[in-house]
């Protein structure tokens, strides 16, 4: 009856509203709400799990066979007891030893473990497979969600709910199939058999004493459910805390809050703990409330098996059959409470993993929608687009402009113009408000947004690689592409030799999100990444502004080179860097307030040639030692 508590915590969330049905107008209880809302979650977890199980519906199938016959091989062992102990009873003595029945016994005895076990082996299968699916369409749906929805989740909340959820799954089906099940099956049984064989006394006592026991353990674990639930919010919360601290650990360093960090950690597990101990206080008295329910029947019972042998309407062998009977209803209950805890818990963690799927897919395909057809060349027109991240704050307002296939424009202007926002649209991470953006004419909500993207190439500013070797992170741009192409990528972006100084070469690892390497390093990475690729349309974001003024010189060199018969977007702060560009667009506030070539702007004298003079003042000062080069983030 007892439970211990998980070294680390389970998983729990309050399941979403349900809407009221129009039948039903009269409104609920605060407690018959909320009781209601957790039953219909708990069927709507069960439903979307059952899809899961389908693939091996003979499996199942067979697994439930072995379970009967494990409990009818095991209900069978106190009845042939009874035998037993009555063949040898000094009133009905054999003159010799019943070794038929010893042996139908020890055979019941091997029946019962080995149909136990061949039915987990047949279904094993069964749970890992539905684990596995399960897990990886939440995976597969957390990617098809919107950048907006990864910009406000909690990694460390998600990653743990993922993992619990998964957890459920095995837990969920081996307590439902292979406790809760046979122990019903088994209590069905001993109640059939005490009602058959005894007086009606012993059935009432037993159904009386289920009923109370199944009673008080689904009582007073709804109870503890809302203390549970608490210690899973502040387990995911305390992780996610965690976690956010160890990925920013530089940002730690730098302004000494280890003990600030250390402290908003500890608020959230003194949370948990709190939680933690009035759940296992409710433990203590649910499981006072099941002894003192079994002990009850137990004395019941045998006291009217003992009434029984002394009247001589039972023998000793009735005595030894109704004991070891229930003996074996006895351990199933024990584990009842704890049976049933732990189907919530795993129902609970399982709706908050199927609550990931149930995230609205902010931007989907249309049905029916194409590939993109990038052959005439990848024409770009961005067509009057409106485009705000929140209603309250617009951030491009009426912008058009077209990249002419093969050709490169640029975009500059001020911080928070809205030039990272234009690539944000054109990969489709976003949908605009209003207007339209067409490549070759096809408007990109109407393609699918792997074709989409299968033709964009980005080099991003900030750029972040994966926690493996430098190889790997190179190769995805193109998984498939052999090792000559990945190495010939590396020249291409001028990193193969410090590739080639490195002890591990190739396969040296870059640390969590590439911090072992440095800025210009990683963009070296990013460029070798995306050139392997080899998209139709190439959008460079920043993508020199980490890199020194010599490296930065040979790169913008060798892009020019793979951009010439590109279409390419160019959005940068150093103006330098877009001198050659076929256009120039500058944006201000979220408008485009100037287009043309480097020398019509220039010769316009307007916001672009003021930008021009201020970046050319800076160069001349930091080259006579006035001042420190200043980086695009620096100013």
């Amino acid at each position: 009856m007892t439970s211990s508590s998980s070294s680390h915590l389970p998983s729990s969330q309050t399941p979403s509203p349900q809407t009221p049905s129009p039948s039903q107008p009269t409104p609920l209880t605060p407690g018959a709400a909320s009781e209601k809302k957790t039953a219909t979650g708990d069927w709507r977890v069960v439903k979307m799990l059952l899809p899961y199980l389908a693939e091996f519906k003979g499996r199942v199938a067979l697994a439930l066979i072995l379970l009967v016959i494990a409990k009818l091989a095991n209900i069978g062992v106190p009845l042939l007891m009874k035998d037993i102990v009555d063949s040898l009873s000094p009133a009905q003595q054999v003159l010799s030893v019943p070794v038929a029945l010893l042996v139908a016994y020890g055979l019941l005895r091997l029946s019962s473990t080995f149909f136990a076990e061949l039915r987990d082996i047949v279904f094993i299968k069964v749970t890992q497979r539905a684990a596995r699916r399960v897990a990886l369409s939440v995976f597969r749906h957390l990617h098809a969600l919107s950048l907006r929805f990864h910009l406000e989740r909690q990694t460390g909340g998600v990653s743990r709910d993922i993992e619990r959820g998964t957890r459920g799954i095995s837990t969920l089906m081996s307590f439902m199939l292979f406790s809760i099940l046979p122990t019903l099956l088994e209590i069905g049984l001993v109640t059939g058999i005490m009602f058959i064989k005894f007086d009606h006394w012993f059935a009432l006592i037993t159904v009386a004493a289920l009923v109370s026991y199944i009673g008080a353990t689904i009582a007073i674990t709804e109870w503890r459910t809302a203390h549970r639930r608490q210690m899973n919010d502040m387990d995911s919360k305390a992780n996610t805390k965690a976690i956010d601290s160890l990925l920013n650990y530089e940002t730690v360093k730098y302004f000494g809050n280890e003990e600030w960090e250390a402290g908003r950690y500890d608020k959230n597990l003194q949370r948990y703990e709190d939680a933690a101990v009035k759940s296992e206080t409710s433990l203590g008295i649910l499981n006072s409330a099941q002894s003192f329910v079994i002990a009850g029947a137990v004395t019941l019972l045998m006291w009217r098996a003992s009434e029984g042998i002394v009247d001589k309407s039972l023998t000793i062998g009735d005595l030894v059959m109704v004991n070891a009977l229930l003996i074996q209803l006895y351990i199933p209950l024990n584990f009842l409470g704890v049976m049933y805890r732990e189907i919530k818990q795993a129902l609970t963690d399982m709706e908050k993993m199927f609550n990931l799927l149930g995230e609205n897919r902010e931007i989907a395909d249309k049905p029916g929608a194409t590939a993109l057809d990038t052959a005439a060349g990848a024409n770009i027109r961005f067509e009057r687009v409106n485009f705000s991240y929140e209603t309250k704050r617009q951030i491009l307002f009426d912008a058009s402009f077209e990249v002419p296939a093969g050709k490169t424009v640029a975009v500059v202007g001020s911080s928070g113009a809205g030039k990272s926002t234009l690539s944000r649209l054109l990969y489709r991470f976003y949908d605009v408000n209003e207007g339209r953006i067409a490549i070759d004419g096809q408007d990109i909500r109407d393609v699918t947004q792997v074709s989409l993207r299968a033709s964009l190439g980005i080099v991003p500013q900030d750029t972040v690689l994966f926690n493996d070797t430098i190889y790997y992170n190179i190769a995805y741009g193109r998984p498939e592409a052999s090792r000559e192409q990945v190495i010939e990528a590396a020249k291409s972006a001028h990193i193969h030799d410090f590739i080639e100084r490195l002890p591990d070469g190739y396969d040296a690892m870059v640390g969590e999100r590439g911090l072992k390497l440095s800025g210009g390093e990683k963009q070296r990475v990013a460029i070798a990444r995306t050139l392997l690729k080899n998209p139709a349309i190439l959008i460079f974001d920043e993508a020199t502004s980490a890199l020194d003024s010599r490296t930065e010189k040979a790169i913008q060199a060798e892009l020019k080179e793979i951009s010439a018969e590109r279409t390419t977007l160019v959005i940068a702060h150093r103006l330098s860097t877009v001198v050659d560009a076929d256009q120039i667009l500058v944006m201000e506030g979220g408008r485009i307030v100037e287009r043309g070539t480097f020398n019509e702007l220039m010769a316009l004298q307007g916001k672009f040639a003021e930008m021009w003079r201020l970046q050319q003042q800076e160069a001349a000062r930091a080259d006579a030692g006035l001042i420190s080069p200043l980086r695009p983030e620096d100013r």
